[in-house]
């Protein structure tokens, strides 16, 4: 139970801080609220791979890309519209809904789908798996 805490609580800070870090790359800034959703975002991956691991990578990507894109909607709608923090807009590129989500980065999340499934197998079968074992 603690390991699994552990392991959980790990996963989100490396999502959180390697999707901040990304952004910081690609935009030049960031926001705390970022934080949070790439946390949430390497989660889920993490969990959808340790179900279905054995997935061809391709649909679990395309699961990565829909997941990140309900996760960064979800946010946006909360952090953007609801409190009107404007950390980001998409309004100005096409196939966007309300500003938050758009066609040219749900592809982008697709293609980061695929390092982002390989770093949760190496983390659940290098860093946990070992551990898990030796509690049993």
């Amino acid at each position: 139970m603690i390991l699994r805490f552990v392991e959980f609580t790990s996963v989100f800070s490396l999502g959180g801080s390697v999707y901040m870090l990304l952004e910081i790359l690609w935009r030049g800034h960031t926001h705390w609220s970022m934080g949070i959703c790439g946390g949430v975002c390497f989660v889920g991956i993490y969990a959808f791979n340790m179900l279905f691991g054995e997935m061809n990578l391709w649909k679990k990507c395309a699961f990565g890309s829909a997941f990140i894109t309900l996760n960064e909607f979800l946010t946006g709608c909360i952090v953007n519209l609801a409190l009107g923090w404007s950390v980001w807009d998409y309004s100005d590129y096409i196939f966007n809904i309300a500003g938050q989500v758009c066609l040219i980065y749900s592809l982008l999340w697709f293609l980061l789908s695929y390092p982002a499934f390989h770093v949760a197998e190496f983390i659940r079968g290098k860093v946990f798996l070992p551990f898990a074992d030796k509690t049993s």
